[in-house]
């Protein structure tokens, strides 16, 4: 409790105003240096756009690395059916073609089953994205087919695929197998494509 008679010693003292300084942090820049600001702040948003540009550039890889995973994923084990298509198809190949017209009832429903048994094979491998390619006719291509050996062939281009020895796969847009192929050789050179230039 006060005392009344006792006098006030704020009344007393003189009024002065009281001013407060901030309190500057040790590793705050100093005062006025906006300089040092605007470039500390450049610095921010430049190390934030990289960071946005490496994360963009992560999710579209990594989207790749997924829809690649989804195409390409069942490779090896479509190498190793291959093996079992080119059995049925050297079956169907080893029953001469008169043979097939005059064969009992029996032997012309087991050719019949292999022939089916070989087209549900070759459409369930397309509708896993494996695709059978046959370049009989075309202009040998060593990205797509192998040479095995060359015909004398003057009828045709030189360079021209006139045998097929092996029908050749793709998985998407890649070679899953080479076609195995003879080419023609003696002939006339095959006219090179049209350059179409505007």
């Amino acid at each position: 409790m006060t005392d009344p008679n006792r006098p006030n010693d704020d009344a007393a003292a003189p009024s002065e105003p009281v001013v407060s300084k901030p309190y500057i942090m040790p590793d705050d820049p100093e005062e006025g240096s906006v300089e040092a600001l605007t470039k500390e702040a450049a610095e921010a948003r430049d190390k934030m756009l990289r960071t946005l540009a490496e994360m963009e550039n992560l999710r579209k890889r990594t989207a790749k690395e997924v829809a690649d995973a989804r195409a390409y994923g069942i490779t090896g084990f479509a190498r190793d059916i291959l093996d079992i298509a080119d059995n049925l198809q050297r079956a169907l190949d080893a029953v001469p073609a008169e043979m097939k017209e005059s064969a009992d009832p029996a032997l012309k429903a087991f050719i019949e089953g292999v022939e089916l048994t070989e087209r549900s094979l070759l459409n369930t491998l397309e509708k896993n994205g494996v695709k059978k390619f046959d370049p009989s006719g075309e202009k040998f291509n060593p990205n797509f087919q192998q040479a095995m050996y060359e015909v004398p062939d003057t009828s045709v281009p030189a360079g021209t695929v006139v045998q097929v020895v092996q029908a050749g796969f793709m998985i998407g847009e890649r070679v899953l197998r080479p076609a195995l192929v003879g080419v023609s050789k003696g002939g006339a050179k095959a006219a090179p494509a049209a350059d179409i230039t505007t």
